[in-house]
């Protein structure tokens, strides 16, 4: 399906750039778009409330609720995207709320339009592990075998306590089990962690690490705690019962993590970045500041002379 090309000049973690230039041979980006769909922790069927860091756009972009089709936001994002970046192909990432949350005909549909625009070599599919089934995985391991398909499956930590605290509505137990059946598909697993949940301590965040590790995941998107407005953490960050991470404890906790990853594994995001019009703390994660976090995280791996999977597979 992905012919090899020439390999690119290595950098001390396995980033997504890399990844794709390996894969494709030239520059490939990711194109959000918003398909409309729900999630089961908001629509009632496991609960209404969402996670607790989750507000009612659901990381979205509110492109569906304006009129814009799929084909709509591609055409839109290839535009922008070849400008910026002389990107030549693309992927169609599914982002907003849970993406295969649909009757299976309509997440045909959805995933047919993506595929059919001009350029567009693969999906990638934000979801839950607890709205994925056989029927749906059968149609994204049947577009796999001419396209790049990614899941990216939402697990945020490993610990049941936490994912209680945030409001996940499901357990590591889930994940597992999404996870297992999707690797025997053949389809490409991305894992979503966030670093700095409440209650959690370093130590917390490694056992994440040294369990997802192991579990034979393609990829990874790390994401940090950032508080938004309309959500629950922000009721929280404002009574003072939540404090969000440095930028420098983000950093070096990003770092130890990195050093426990398999090495091929495929880093697809080193921090997450909220709306600057939602944003409410801390500020150091706004886009004037994304530079300098990326500056500060390869700064830290050079100190220590380390790098992605330097501590793999034998961790203390």
């Amino acid at each position: 399906m992905v012919k090899r090309h020439k390999v690119y000049m290595e950098k001390r973690y396995n980033d997504l750039n890399t990844y794709f230039r390996n894969s494709f041979g030239c520059r490939v980006q990711k194109i959000s778009v918003d398909a409309g769909l729900s999630c089961p922790n908001r629509d009632g069927r496991v609960s209404k409330g969402g996670c607790i860091y989750c507000n009612a756009k659901g990381s979205g972009s509110g492109a569906y609720s304006k009129g814009l089709s799929i084909t709509d936001q591609l055409v839109a994002g290839k535009t922008v995207l070849a400008k910026k970046y002389k990107a030549k192909k693309f992927i169609a990432y599914f982002q907003s709320f849970s993406n295969t949350y649909a009757p299976i005909d309509r997440l045909s549909a959805l995933y047919n339009e993506a595929l059919a625009v001009d350029g567009i070599v693969g999906l990638s599919i934000g979801t839950r592990p607890d709205c994925i089934n056989d029927p749906i995985l059968d149609l994204l391991a049947e577009q796999a075998e001419n396209r790049l398909i990614w899941i990216e499956y939402g697990i945020q930590s490993v610990h049941n306590a936490t994912l209680n605290i945030i409001n996940r509505r499901h357990d590591f137990k889930c994940f597992e089990k999404a996870v297992d059946a999707t690797k025997k598909k053949g389809i490409k697993i991305c894992a979503h962690v966030i670093l700095g949940l409440p209650g959690e301590t370093r130590d917390h965040m490694m056992e994440t690490a040294r369990v997802i590790a192991d579990m034979g995941i393609d990829g990874i998107k790390f994401h940090l705690l950032y508080v938004i407005k309309g959500t629950e953490l922000e009721k929280m960050y404002n009574a003072g019962e939540y404090q969000c991470l440095t930028q420098k404890e983000y950093v070096d906790i990003l770092c130890d993590f990195l050093e426990i990853l398999p090495p091929d594994m495929v880093i697809q995001r080193l921090t997450s970045e909220p709306h600057a019009n939602e944003l409410v703390a801390p500020q150091w994660t706004s886009r004037s500041n994304r530079n300098t976090t990326f500056a500060m995280i390869n700064d830290t791996l050079e100190k220590r002379d380390s790098r992605q999977g330097k501590f793999y597979p034998n961790v203390a």
